[in-house]
């Protein structure tokens, strides 16, 4: 089983020096993420493409290479390809192509518009249009009901030649586009798990840019058990090539001091002054080169220009705002898109509860004479005693606090319900099925599960169950630090065999 990868268009038009760079370090990345969710497959590196060969030729494995390959940065598009040497070049000879082409496609092709595209390179005795015309011919006879539209097909059946050999390709599938981690600078995203915070990191991931997250805690444990899931989840998902960091800050005593020493109308501005502040004391220990807010023009009162551009003043770093121009549906549109959207749902905005008249346009002079009431050293009190942890080591950090959940492979219909806590997309990408016709499945999304769970019959267990087994993980540890003991993680027996 062999993928053609392609690289993203602005990949091409670089320098050849750079090109090359960065298909090496594309390269580089794919082997990293296809050995990690233990894939054997060679990857080689062919200048126009990239070559993706896998051992395995099971569905199963291809529909995890897709699902893999679409959100690896640096991927304009890619393809299955299936490949036979080139016949004699008769137009009779045309028929192992024309056998090819219908395996791949008869069973979508009937009552749609297509199109046969062919690309030629090398010397041969036929023309590229004369392929074309074959193969479309066969697909009219052998597909009910489709039609040819060159125009704007439904579907576009691309074959290329590349002097002796054929290769007749699959679904064109669309990649991330942007660049390779990490072709660009090192970043610091300040992460609250919101639309905002998660869209903006991810875009800087997608632009080559390997993300180190900061977290400043307003709202206790709960809210910091959300955004490290969100945090593994951007690693996981677009970033595991590359480690990156999770710094978490207990900002509570400088928001005290806000509250206690500023100006109501002065207190937003402050606290994001604030941040930036002890941002820039991470940002220079990580040696990154900029940090990265989620902030929108407009969105809020600290997010107009007057008050953007006082609240620069407080850094030296860079501030990079990806989201600037966008809406909020924008944002919502592109979090539901790469899986943040129900992470963000369960986040309160905890800096925007802070000041009940905010100013719009915060004076610079009226802010230097508030600020010099704050205490200085307690900015870097709280800045030295933060927590840095792998982002890599979440997960695995709950393996060592499993012990704590017990984990099962088997229910008990009468005193056990299975709690799927997925959020609402994945349930229908891929629903649960329960073991057995006498076990109740619930879904409760796990931003829901906490208060949900107060409200559950505390005779029977409660199962929880996701994919990955990290966030079901996270959510048993979490409700037994609240005191419940009837919960534990569902862990089907093929799982359980295969860790």
């Amino acid at each position: 089983m062999k993928f053609i990868v392609r690289l993203h268009a602005e990949i091409t038009i670089k320098s050849k020096g750079v090109r090359k760079r960065y298909g090496k370090v594309l390269v580089n990345n794919l082997k990293s993420i296809l050995r990690r969710n233990e894939v054997d497959a060679k990857v080689i590196w062919c200048w126009d493409r990239i070559e993706v060969v896998v051992a395995n030729d099971q569905q199963q494995g291809a529909e995890q290479i897709s699902e893999l390959l679409q959100r690896i940065p640096g991927i304009s598009w890619f393809s299955r390809s299936h490949e036979l040497p080139l016949p004699s070049g008769d137009p009779t000879d045309f028929e192992p192509i024309m056998a090819e082409v219908l395996q791949c496609w008869q069973s979508t092709l009937p009552n749609k518009s297509f199109a046969v595209r062919v690309k030629r390179k090398g010397t041969h005795p036929f023309r590229s249009i004369d392929l074309e015309r074959y193969l479309g011919g066969a697909i009219l006879q052998h597909c009910h009901n489709s039609r040819v539209n060159l125009g704007r097909p439904d579907v576009e059946v691309r074959v290329e030649i590349d002097n002796d050999v054929v290769r007749v390709f699959g679904d064109k599938q669309q990649g991330l586009g942007g660049f390779p981690l990490p072709t660009q600078e090192t970043v610091l995203s300040l992460l609250s798990g919101g639309f905002d915070s998660s869209v903006a990191s991810f875009q800087l991931i997608r632009r080559g840019a390997r993300v180190h997250f900061c977290f400043f805690n307003l709202g206790g444990a709960q809210h910091e058990t959300g955004v490290r899931q969100t945090a593994y989840y951007l690693w996981q998902q677009y970033a595991s090539s590359h480690p990156l960091k999770f710094i978490s800050i207990d900002f509570a005593p400088v928001v005290e001091e806000i509250l206690t020493k500023i100006d109501n109308g002065l207190m937003g501005v402050v606290l994001k002054r604030q941040m930036l502040r002890a941002a820039e004391m991470v940002a220079d220990k990580l040696h990154t080169a900029a940090i990265v807010t989620g902030e929108a023009l407009g969105q809020v009162s600290s997010q107009t220009l007057s008050n953007l551009s006082v609240i620069d003043e407080a850094t030296n770093k860079l501030v990079l705002r990806p989201l600037i121009t966008m809406d909020k549906q924008e944002i919502i549109n592109i979090a539901q898109q790469i899986g943040t959207a129900d992470f963000a749902r369960s986040m309160p905005e905890y800096c925007g509860v802070i000041s009940n008249k905010p100013t719009v346009k915060a004076q610079r002079d009226a802010l230097i004479e508030a600020e010099a009431a704050l205490d200085a050293s307690l900015l870097e009190q709280v800045v030295r005693q933060s927590r840095v942890e792998e982002v890599s080591q979440i997960g695995s950090a709950t393996e060592e606090q499993i012990q704590k959940v017990d984990s099962v492979s088997t229910v008990d219909g009468s005193t056990s319900e299975i709690i799927d806590i997925r959020s609402s997309d994945e349930v229908e990408r891929k629903a649960f099925i329960a073991p057995s016709a006498d076990i109740q499945v619930r879904h409760i999304p796990f931003f829901k599960l906490a208060a949900a769970f107060a409200e559950l019959d505390p005779s029977k267990t409660y199962l929880l169950y996701c994919d990955k087994g990290v966030m079901s993980k996270l959510q048993a540890l979490y409700l037994q630090e609240q005191g419940y003991k009837n919960v534990a993680v569902f862990q089907p027996e093929s799982k359980a065999n295969k860790s």
